[in-house]
């Protein structure tokens, strides 16, 4: 896993852990990064000195993943006016979930959000999450979903009601829906080897993590080093 990178600042609290805060935030990102399963980190861990159990590496990455994520909201560079949005399935204890995703025209990340339900209230919170962390766009191409075309109706509405002159043009299109689908696939090979999630939250947190990791690879943001340098600095 190479060299710890010395530096790490403090935004996520590492008080309370028995861990250096630099070994904690290697473990993360390599398993958020490649497919590696737990038990196989746990192994590669133990063959650097690190003896950590494989239930530990799990806790650690549904705490601070999560955290992660967020400072990573808050410094990728700005994105497209154009917008593509999808859902996708993945299987947690058995039961499907759905992955909601936006990108924007160029590929980058934009949104994400993990829903127990597909229907048009899901679509519509994605979209009021999306639009918090984001420019308006100028329009979203989705495929023939009706869920998620009513979802853009019902956000359009909103930014009416408050006086915002924008209205977001949906664009319904199986082809030209096609980029974010490709862009399933980095998620998909990533959760792979997880053989499903045991909770909903423990998921969703997961894959907090799993796509920031892709937006570091992706170069979404102004920060300096290679991908776990950037990963800590996200880390505070």
């Amino acid at each position: 896993m190479g060299k710890f990178v010395e530096q790490v600042s403090s935004v996520v609290s590492f008080k309370g852990c028995h861990f250096p805060k630099q070994a904690i935030l290697h473990a993360v990102y390599f398993y958020l990064r490649y497919s590696v399963s737990l038990r196989d980190l746990e192994e590669i861990l133990a063959e650097r000195g690190i003896a950590v159990d494989h239930a530990t590496l799990s806790r650690w990455v549904v705490k601070f993943s999560p955290l992660v994520a967020i400072e990573a909201h808050k410094r990728k560079k700005s994105c497209a006016v154009s917008w593509c949005m999808d859902e996708t399935y993945l299987k947690g204890r058995g039961q499907w979930m759905y992955l909601y995703r936006a990108v924007d025209r160029d590929g980058k990340t934009l949104d994400f959000m993990l829903s127990e339900y597909r229907d048009t209230a899901a679509a519509k919170t994605f979209f009021a999450k999306a639009l918090a962390d984001n420019d308006i766009p100028l329009r979203i191409v989705i495929d023939k979903s009706g869920a998620n075309a009513a979802g853009i109706s019902e956000v359009n509405k909103i930014l009416k009601r408050f006086g915002c002159p924008t209205k977001i043009t949906t664009v319904r299109s199986k082809y030209l829906n096609n980029q974010i689908e490709q862009d399933h696939r980095f998620i998909k090979r990533r959760t792979r080897p997880m053989l499903g999630f045991k909770s909903f939250p423990s998921a969703a947190a997961t894959l907090d993590g799993i796509e920031v990791a892709q937006m570091i690879r992706k170069k979404q943001f102004e920060l300096e080093g290679d991908g776990f340098a950037q990963f800590a600095t996200l880390a505070g």
